[in-house]
C-alpha cells in the first residue's frame, strides 16, 4: 500500500520535503515504518527520539497503519 507520511521541524529537511509517499506492506506495524524509514534515511536514526503519530495521535510500537491514515514524523521537541 502507499502511504503519505507529514514531517515536522528536523525531519523535514532529513526528508528534504515536508511530505513523503511511501510504499509499504499491507498491516505494516508503527515500529516495522520506523525500521524502513531508518533504512531509507539514516540521519533518522541518529536523533535521540522522534515519535510516528497517527491519526493525530502517538502511535504505539505494535499499531498497525492503514493506507487512509495521516501519518506524521515527529522529532524530538525543545523548549525554552
Amino acid at each position: 500500500m502507499r502511504i503519505k507520511l507529514l514531517a515536522f521541524g528536523i525531519v523535514k529537511g532529513i526528508f528534504s520535503s515536508s511530505e513523503l509517499e511511501l510504499e509499504v506492506a499491507d498491516g505494516i506495524r508503527v515500529e516495522d515504518l520506523k525500521s524502513r524509514l531508518e533504512q531509507l534515511y539514516p540521519e533518522l536514526a541518529r536523533l535521540k527520539s522522534y515519535f510516528i503519530a497517527i491519526n493525530e495521535e502517538y502511535g504505539q510500537s505494535d499499531q498497525v497503519i492503514e493506507s487512509d491514515d495521516e501519518i506524521a514524523v515527529i522529532p524530538p521537541v525543545s523548549g525554552g
